[in-house]
Formats: C-alpha cells, sequence, structure tokens
C-alpha cells in the first residue's frame, strides 16, 4: 500500500510539474469553445442544441492528445520493466497511472467546461446535468486513453494510433454522456448517467487487466 501510494504521489508530481498533459488539454479545449461560435455564426439557437455535444467532442479529442504520455516517459528510461517485477502488482500501476492521467487532464476539463460552456451559449439548467456527466464519463475516458497508450507505447506517431484504436470505443461514452447532460427528460437524463457510470466501471476492471497484458507483451 505505501509503495503504490510513493508512486501515485511521484506520479502526480511529475504530471503537474511538467504540466504538459493539462496545458495541451486545457489549450485545444480552449481552441474548440472559443471558435466553435465563430464558425458557425450567431446563431444563439443553433449553438444551444450543439453545446453539449460539442463541449464532449472536445473533451475527448482533448483527453486523447495528452494519452501517449501516460507510458513514454518511463518505457523511455526502463523503469516500466522494473514496475513488472515490483512489489504492486502491474494491473495496479496501470490503474494508477490512468487515475493519474484522469487527475491531470481529465477531471479538470470535466470540471471547467460547464463553466466554458456559456461560451457556446449552454443553458443554466444543463450545467449541473453537464458537469455529473463529464466527471463520471472522464474517468472511463482516461482509462480507455491509457489502454490505448498502452498498446501503442515505443511506436513512432503513437498519439495517432491512440486516436484510430480508441475512438471507436469512445462513442458509447459520447452517446450516453450527451444524453446525460440534457435535463429536458429527467427521466431519460437519470437512465444515461447510471449507463455511463456503468461503462466507467466496466472500465474500471478491464483495462488494467488488459493494459498490462498489453505492456507484458511488448516488452518481451
Amino acid at each position: 500500500m505505501k509503495t503504490a501510494a510513493a508512486l501515485m504521489k511521484r506520479d502526480l508530481a511529475v504530471a503537474f510539474r511538467q504540466g504538459s498533459s493539462l496545458g495541451t488539454a486545457v489549450g485545444f479545449f480552449l481552441t474548440v469553445v472559443v471558435l466553435l461560435p465563430i464558425g458557425l455564426g450567431p446563431d444563439q439557437a443553433l449553438l444551444a442544441r450543439i453545446a453539449p455535444g460539442a463541449l464532449w467532442i472536445a473533451l475527448l479529442m482533448s483527453v486523447l492528445l495528452s494519452a501517449d504520455r501516460i507510458f513514454s516517459d518511463d518505457f523511455e528510461d526502463g523503469s516500466l520493466e522494473l514496475l513488472t517485477m515490483g512489489r504492486v502488482p502491474f494491473e495496479a500501476v496501470i490503474l494508477i497511472k490512468a487515475t493519474v492521467h484522469w487527475i491531470a487532464a481529465g477531471l479538470p476539463l470535466a470540471v471547467i467546461a460547464p463553466c466554458l460552456g456559456f461560451l457556446i451559449n449552454i443553458s443554466p439548467q444543463q450545467v449541473v446535468p453537464l458537469a455529473a456527466a463529464m466527471i463520471v464519463g472522464s474517468l472511463g475516458i482516461s482509462l480507455l486513453a491509457t489502454l490505448g497508450a498502452a498498446v501503442t507505447v515505443g511506436l513512432r506517431r503513437g498519439g495517432v494510433l491512440v486516436a484510430v484504436l480508441i475512438l471507436p470505443l469512445y462513442v458509447p461514452f459520447l452517446v450516453f454522456g450527451v444524453a446525460a447532460s440534457s435535463n429536458l427528460v429527467p427521466g431519460a437524463a437519470s437512465a444515461a448517467l447510471m449507463a455511463l457510470a456503468a461503462l466507467s466501471l466496466a472500465a474500471l476492471v478491464m483495462v488494467p487487466i488488459a493494459a498490462a497484458a498489453a505492456l507484458r507483451s511488448h516488452m518481451r
């Protein structure tokens, strides 16, 4: 337990000291949110209709941009191979890496996205449902990004390959996330939020196992 806590503390310190994951994600997210109203014009009704979907797409792409950094540094300096032989189970190491990525890139965007949504005319009634849906869904999004990073670690242009591999798996998160962000039909929004939570829990169970197997296979 102490070793796992020390590993998480170290990875969090590295992530926030470098600032690359959060900076890249926030920069891309702001670019999308600022340029979208300019591209669509002054139609406020149109902006209000597409706002939740646009914010979710921006969140998905922003998290993907920083995914290739999850394992690359540890792989290049050889510490990733040492972690496979450490006292902490390698699946737990993967889960720690995914959690750090979520805290450094996914969670901050999920928190600030509803506030930035006012730039694209999101209604005040949608702020709370959107924030809840994004906080729940962003965990699963970071977990899937971790899986993609594990499969493509050590490859050139790994970020592009992560996007190609993982984007199809993001479709259910996008569908249920947008549905949960709307409060027009309260019952449907609650059901979509529960489905989103189920997807994140499923990713929480399966991704560490799959990612650990992919990394072990790559390092043989």
